[in-house]
This record gives structure tokens, sequence and C-alpha cells, in this order.
């Protein structure tokens, strides 16, 4: 969360921020190693901004601090985070399990979130979306197809590949320096 907050703050004050590697002495094992995660800014209950990368090599530290700064300055939605908004953003940081290959019946809305890929296209949604707007599986499937860009039953085409995942949320008004996040989902049984 301190890694986030700092590249957000940077961003916001700096009209071409600098990703510099965390300054803390000791960067716990877990963030070193490979993830995928989503930061989103909010502004009261308002969304001011949503970056994320899939699960790959890079450390999870740096994944963190590149979705921070392009939350806070990339995302097409909006204007980028001003420096005299930054005391009224709040920061969750969602941590990615792996993608697992799914079907619609695997779903369970609210604890995975969706990755929907078909040729050029993907959509991704975070499981909180769904647990948010208390959508059902084929729901959740339609509005990731709409993310895409597709045709809202895209999910059912055979070239459509739709796989899963599990996300451990870090909410900043939940966050302390004693506390593991605000909440933990569970992780995905299959490999």
């Amino acid at each position: 969360m301190q890694v986030a907050r700092r590249e957000v703050q940077r961003a916001a004050r700096s009209p071409e921020p600098k990703i510099e590697a965390p300054v803390e002495e000791h960067i716990d094992e877990e963030l070193l190693r490979p993830g995928g995660a989503f930061v989103t800014l909010h502004r009261g209950r308002h969304l001011r901004g949503c970056i994320g990368q899939l699960p790959s090599d890079e450390a999870l530290v740096s994944v963190v601090a590149h979705c921070a700064k392009a939350a806070a300055t990339e995302d097409p939605r909006f204007k980028a985070v001003r420096g005299d908004e930054i005391a009224k953003i709040n920061i969750e940081i969602s941590v990615l399990s792996p993608l697992v290959d799914a079907g619609v019946e695997e779903i369970q809305p609210g604890t995975h979130g969706i990755v929907l890929t078909k040729g050029t296209r993907r959509g991704v949604l975070l499981p909180q979306v769904a647990e948010k707007f208390h959508w059902s599986a084929i729901r959740f499937l339609e509005e990731t197809c709409v993310k895409a860009e597709l045709d809202r039953n895209a999910w059912k085409d055979p070239e459509a590949k739709v796989q899963i995942f599990t996300a451990e949320i870090f909410s900043e008004p939940a966050y302390s320096t004693s506390s593991a996040g605000a909440r933990v989902s569970d992780h995905i049984s299959k490999a």
C-alpha cells in the first residue's frame, strides 16, 4: 500500500512521473515474487481510476507501482489525478491469483473475477464488481464481454476463452501496518 500511495503522489505532482524501485529497507519476500494486480482509485464513492496487469513474471511490488501510477494518469476514462486531490483519494489493491480456464458453471460471482478473450479483444472484471451489482454468473460473463467491446453473448462462441481468478483485496481505509488486508478471497484450488 505504501508503494501504491507513493506512486499516486508522484504521478499527481509530476507531469512525467518516474517509477522507482521501492525504498523500504525490508520488503516482504512475497512482494518480490511474480504476480498480477489491479490498483483502483476512489474519490469518495466514485471511481477515479483503475489499471491492472494480469499475472506475469514481473515482481508484484513492481506491478503495483506501475498500476498505481497508471491508474492516476493513464485511465482513459478520467483526467489525471491532480495534486490537490491526493488527500481525497483512497486506494484499493487487488492481488490476483493465477488464471484458470473455466466454464460458466464454475464461475462464482463475488469470489471469482473473469478474463474473457476472443481474438484480439479482452475484457477483465474483478470479483468485487459482480459482488457490488449482485450479478449472476451469466450476467457477469455478459458484462465482461461488453468490457471487451464484444457482443453480450460472445462468451458462448467456441473461440472465446474464459478464465477465472480470485483476488486478495487491500483497501486503504481498512489497511494498517498490522493488518494483512480488508478481505482475503479463497484461492482457486485447480492448477
